[in-house]
């Protein structure tokens, strides 16, 4: 196996990991009656964005697109996998076989730039929430739920690397 085929791996394993974490934790919200992102809307929005079209006033009120939620998803978890990877170009692939939890936790955390400030305001929020009832709660939320993300990256390296072993 090459080594670009052994990171593309481990990134996938990490980030699905990571990535399925951060559902659960949603998936708990939910079911507390809190509103979590509907991914259906980030399906509206690549949609629109393989089209040509990057910002909209309100997602929700934009056209939909066929296939949004399956899309959603998918782009869910592609993201997720880019970050693990990222984690690893930062860390290294050894990190992974002896992870640490600062290091997954500070890239978690780091990873709220990318709702906070491309995807919020290309989607009609605002940066950082701003155009939402109340932005405070919903960057906060960002917060922890990115967190959440860098928790299930260390875990899900705990795992692998018990399983690489």
């Amino acid at each position: 196996m090459t080594s670009l085929t052994h990171s593309l791996i481990l990134a996938s394993g990490l980030g699905i990991g990571a990535t399925a974490v951060m559902d659960l934790w949603l998936m708990v919200l939910k079911r507390l009656g809190v509103t979590t992102l509907n991914f259906a809307f980030i399906g509206r929005w690549s949609g629109h964005l393989l089209r040509g079209r990057l910002r909209h006033e309100a997602i929700a009120r934009s056209q939909p697109v066929r296939g949004e939620l399956a899309l959603g998803w998918l782009l869910h978890y592609a993201t997720g996998i880019v970050f693990a990877a990222l984690l690893l170009a930062f860390q290294g692939s050894a990190w992974a076989y002896e992870p640490t939890l600062l290091p997954a936790l500070a890239m978690g955390l780091g990873t709220v730039v990318v709702p906070l400030f491309i995807v919020q305001p290309a989607m009609g929020s605002g940066f950082a929430g701003r155009r939402t009832p109340s932005p405070l709660k919903n960057c906060l939320r960002s917060l922890a739920n990115h967190g959440v993300f860098g928790l299930g990256l260390y875990l899900s390296a705990v795992a692998l690397a018990g399983w690489l072993k």
